[in-house]
């Protein structure tokens, strides 16, 4: 998660608190997703960012679990999303994404 984003992150998290912000991730493989979920839930593991050493607790959810795509519009989905859902590794993504929330998270959707 570059820095921009995390500061973008933070900033939004303070203007409406951490119990009213997700973060939805969309990376293809399963440990940048990770990364960035243990970002916005446990701090920057880099301490390269403004999130360096500030754990949000923020649940952070890839675009392709079910709670997320059972939000979205079907058709949109499909368009935005079918393709990639077919060459992805989704079980390897969501796993590791749920586990940093699992263990990190302070907050649920």
């Amino acid at each position: 998660m570059d820095l921009e984003i995390q500061q973008r992150v933070k900033d939004l998290t303070e203007k409406y608190g951490a119990e009213n912000v997700i973060v939805v991730i969309g990376g293809a493989e399963a440990e940048a997703s990770g990364l960035s979920a243990e970002t916005v839930c446990a701090g920057d593991p880099t301490f390269a960012g403004p999130l360096a050493g500030v754990a949000l607790g923020l649940p952070a959810f890839h675009m392709l679990e079910p709670e997320i795509k059972d939000a979205c519009d079907p058709a949109v989905y499909d368009e935005q999303c079918g393709m990639m859902e077919m060459v992805l590794d989704v079980d390897e993504i969501i796993n590791e994404v749920k586990s940093v929330r699992d263990e990190y998270a302070k907050y649920s959707l």
